[in-house]
């Protein structure tokens, strides 16, 4: 199938590319960027006014599959993804099973090349079944084609079983995701630990429970020299330590949420409002300012989404019952757009670092780039496009969105994985 994409604005940094062009897909494949290009026979779609960046990939998505199919599943995260501008994303392994063999890694893949509207990697648990004692088989998943290895949901409370892991991993040239959560100190605390837990009388969910977990992590990443990314850095003095390590030398990154860029504490209200309780949990707006501000300076390598769908019933439970996490597939493009570019505080270039660049790097894998032979993995949106979040907008099961009646400014409009489109015009392509 040939493709041709006129008009657009095409910004790839990794090949110094910013210019109104054209661009020719062929087979999945990209045959030709240029000016004033038309091809025999074939789709054309002019996109005037649009902008035109290598795919965006979220590198920490819960798709729920296997085992909590109520939530979410490949199909519906897939097409969730695709109707928020992503072509890739990189699933946790906190499923049920637990994704801690080869055949789990085998069934996620098998299930994706079934129902997936993106492509769709996977996270091998670091320990069996999540309980951080025991390594799980991670040299036969790698070997299946797990990217990474987290135990996202919980983290590794021994440091010796940290060091192991890590050990262990080095052979496999891969990297650790790290959710760091002492849970010793955290305990059960809901909220941020300070005025907000104490004027809502709930229990406090200290930063230093975080930050301790991240310094141990730098620590054995220095002991073993395996690549270690923290995941969804919630606090100032997390980005510090985070920035010290890089310093250093040493092979530390990092990601942010967009919920802990753009919302905090203070907008938990008396209504205690469930779809603000978070893992970890929305910090002040200092730390939003700290994180912004690392985004902006270099030292947060992606924003990812840790999309976190929940059913109703569960999320319409007292805060204290309720589940932790946030939706974020659908949001994320429109709200960096909205937030970080729109503002000035950042500019398209690293942006795409950010969403598309940085994270294929970190889980090592193949560049993207709109170039004459790359894989045509695509992403389009209009930056100017005004819409207001809504749940009954969303392809995803889930609607716990904390940005609901937000409005935005800029929206992905197409999305093109090997070529092909897995939305148009705003719609997933079923």
């Amino acid at each position: 199938m040939a493709l041709l994409l006129k008009n657009a604005h095409i910004i790839d940094p990794q090949i110094d590319l910013d210019c109104i062009g054209d661009i020719v897909v062929r087979d999945g494949v990209i045959v030709e960027v240029g000016k004033d290009l038309s091809i025999p026979k074939g789709q054309t779609r002019d996109m005037t006014g649009k902008i035109i960046v290598p795919g965006l990939v979220d590198m920490h998505v819960h798709l729920r599959e296997p085992g909590f199919e109520l939530k979410e599943d490949i199909a519906s995260g897939s097409r969730a993804a695709a109707h928020g501008g992503i072509t890739a994303v990189c699933c946790m392994p906190n499923t049920d099973p637990v994704i801690d063999s080869a055949a789990g890694v085998e069934f996620i893949q098998g299930r994706a090349r079934e129902v997936g509207k993106c492509r769709v990697y996977v996270a091998g648990a670091c320990t069996k079944q999540l309980e951080g004692t025991t390594l799980s088989e991670m040299g036969d998943m790698a070997a299946h084609g797990a990217v990474a290895f987290s135990d996202d949901g919980r983290g590794i409370q021994s440091a010796g079983m940290m060091r192991r892991v890590m050990d262990y991993a080095h052979q496999f040239n891969t990297t650790i995701l790290s959710h760091c959560q002492d849970e010793s100190l955290v305990g059960d605390g809901q909220v941020n630990e300070g005025a907000v837990s104490t004027r809502l009388g709930i229990l406090g969910w200290p930063a230093e429970g975080e930050e301790t977990q991240i310094a141990r992590d730098i620590a054995l990443c220095r002991l073993t020299g395996t690549p270690l990314h923290i995941q969804h850095v919630s606090t100032a003095h997390g980005i510090d330590l985070i920035r010290s390590a890089k310093a250093e030398g040493l092979p530390v990154t990092c990601e942010v949420t967009p919920h802990h860029l753009f919302l905090n504490e203070d907008m938990i209200g008396d209504d205690y409002d469930t779809a603000l309780k978070v893992n970890p949990p929305l910090r002040t707006a200092d730390d939003n300012a700290a994180l912004i501000a690392a985004v902006a300076d270099g030292t947060v390598d992606c924003i990812a989404t840790d999309h976190a769908p929940h059913t109703p019933w569960e999320k319409a439970r007292e805060f204290e019952l309720a589940p932790f996490g946030m939706t974020g597939l659908e949001t994320s493009l429109g709200l960096v757009l909205t937030n970080l570019i729109h503002k000035g505080t950042i500019d398209y270039k690293r942006m795409i670092e950010l969403m598309a660049v940085n994270p294929r790097s970190i889980l090592g894998l193949d560049r993207v780039s709109i170039q004459q032979g790359d894989t045509a993995d695509l992403t389009v949106f209009d930056p100017d496009m005004t819409w207001t979040v809504k749940a009954e907008d969303f392809a995803s099961k889930a609607s716990n969105s904390g940005f609901l009646g937000q409005k935005l400014r800029g929206r992905a409009t197409d999305t093109y994985v090997s070529g092909y489109a897995t939305m148009e015009e705003g719609t997933v392509v079923e």
